[in-house]
């Protein structure tokens, strides 16, 4: 099976193999990815500790004097470019962020040593690291992902294309940015690599609690292939409390159920304290999991998991203190009872052991357990609409927007002048191009899901008012322009 051009017609590859992607996950969904050659003996060890560094750049329509007419560039680009001192610094500095593990881990490695970091691309960085010219950046990237002495201590994790925020983004959508960095991703490391990808980080770590939302989230990435998936402590709960989950160190099954009585389940691996970069800056997981005990799981001894991600290059912390202190926290780990390991390869060694997926406690998406308690199972959509509209009306604090990793910003309130451009030209692309079932392979669905996908990025949003929401309405107007063309 061959792999993917990096780019079709100008564009990147992000549809038209679908059915390729699909074949390359089946042959190997059976597989266990780094159980052969992870060296860790599992029954011996107390605890361990996993970080995943997160990385993102959006794409703007900045390069040019004209809003209407400027080239669509990388932020990353801008910051090159710029006039000010500290933006040219600090875009040095982010280059040096995303490609310094492609140093890192094969210098450990040489060392004798067993480092192990979980990777988190969006699909706009990796596209305008290739446009700005960033290639070294790629090549070690790719050195790490592909070459097997390396690749045991490296797991990548599903993203979102353009990096939107689950519970907002039209779910229709949702699945295309999945599929879209499914795309990306092989064409830059192969269908070998791209097979290697079990769990899932979604943008801000943003988790719908919208049942019907929720629901399809979870379908969209079992159909993909993913196997688990990364939650925020406070966007969870246990579906017979409604309270948080006791045990943040433990994995657990995520099952989210719709209004018409579906069910859709996955792993879900917690993510503890909050956001702060410097909790993975200052190496804090590794120190946290030092002072924690195995504990039985199904009737299995099995070591707790103390598990972070950041922003990977944003910070005074991730820029300058991350190397030094992650290099000598896996010189002292490796080999200890208290080692660094990704969640895949510590899942794999816990199902290896006798514990199954079944056997795992279970959560659902927060301020869910009020809305069982009024819904029967299967009443429908219209019901839940009702149940969903008393709940508010009795505690304005209810909400199903979502939860992330900040309970003070909202995805949603406020952004009307940009939902309504997203909503309309989400809906005009599922009018002329899904509902018809246009072949993805076709230059003008690709131009058109390269638009609507770019402008559904988060950054449009996070930054409120002002220059961010008119670049996330310029590409709705870009794609709308397309659909209406070209269709």
């Amino acid at each position: 099976m061959s792999d993917l051009p990096e780019t079709v017609e100008g564009l990147p590859n992000i549809c038209g193999a679908e059915a390729t992607i699909r074949q390359a996950l089946a042959e190997h969904a059976g597989e266990p990815v780094f159980l052969a050659e992870s060296g860790v003996d599992f029954s011996r060890i107390r605890s361990a500790a996993a970080i995943a560094l997160h990385m993102h750049q959006p794409l703007v329509p900045a390069g040019g004097p004209e809003l209407a007419t400027a080239e669509l560039v990388s932020n990353l680009q801008l910051m090159q470019n710029s006039a000010s001192d500290e933006q040219r610094h600090n875009a040095a500095v982010f280059r040096w962020c995303y490609q310094r593990m492609g140093e890192f881990i094969p210098r450990l490695v040489e060392e004798g040593k067993e480092p192990r970091v979980m990777l988190d691309y969006s699909g706009t960085l990796l596209w305008g690291l290739r446009r700005t010219g960033l290639s070294e950046v790629l090549d070690k990237l790719r050195l790490i992902t592909c070459e097997p002495r390396y690749r045991r201590c490296v797991e990548w994790l599903g993203s979102a294309w353009g990096h939107p925020v689950a519970p907002s983004t039209p779910v229709q959508d949702y699945r295309l940015h999945v599929l879209a960095w499914q795309h990306h991703f092989a064409a830059l490391f192969g269908l070998a690599a791209l097979s290697r990808v079990r769990g899932f980080s979604p943008a801000e770590m943003a988790l719908p609690n919208h049942p019907d939302v929720a629901y399809e989230f979870v379908a969209t990435l079992r159909a993909c292939g993913y196997r688990w998936l990364l939650v925020q402590e406070h966007t969870v709960e246990r579906p017979e409390t409604g309270a948080f989950p006791e045990n943040k160190h433990l994995p657990y099954r995520l099952v989210c159920r719709n209004s018409r009585g579906q069910s859709a389940e996955i792993v879900a691996v917690i993510k503890t304290q909050g956001s702060d970069t410097k909790l993975v800056g200052q190496m804090q997981p590794y120190y946290e999991a030092q002072g924690l005990a195995r504990v039985e799981l199904a009737g299995q001894s099995a070591p707790a998991l103390a598990v972070q991600i950041a922003d990977g290059e944003n910070g005074g912390v991730m820029m300058n203190e991350f190397p030094d202190k992650y290099l000598a926290v896996v010189r002292e780990c490796s080999g200890s009872d208290t080692p660094l390991l990704n969640v895949g390869e510590y899942l794999e060694h816990l199902f290896a052991a006798g514990v199954r997926p079944d056997d795992l406690p279970q959560l659902q998406p927060v301020l869910q357990r009020r809305i069982w308690e009024r819904l029967p199972p299967g009443a429908g959509p219209a019901k839940l609409a009702r149940v969903l509209d008393d709940l508010k009306k009795e505690d304005p604090r209810f909400s199903v927007e979502g939860g992330s990793w900040t309970n003070n910003i909202s995805w949603v309130r406020g952004y009307q002048n940009l939902l309504g451009p997203m909503e309309k030209v989400s809906s005009l692309f599922y009018e002329k191009v899904l509902k018809p079932d246009l072949p993805s392979s076709e230059r003008r669905y690709r131009s058109a899901l390269f638009y609507l996908l770019t402008s559904q990025t988060s950054c449009y949003r996070y930054w409120g008012q002002g220059l961010w929401v008119d670049y996330g309405r310029e590409l709705c107007r870009r794609a709308g322009e397309i659909l209406e063309r070209e269709f």
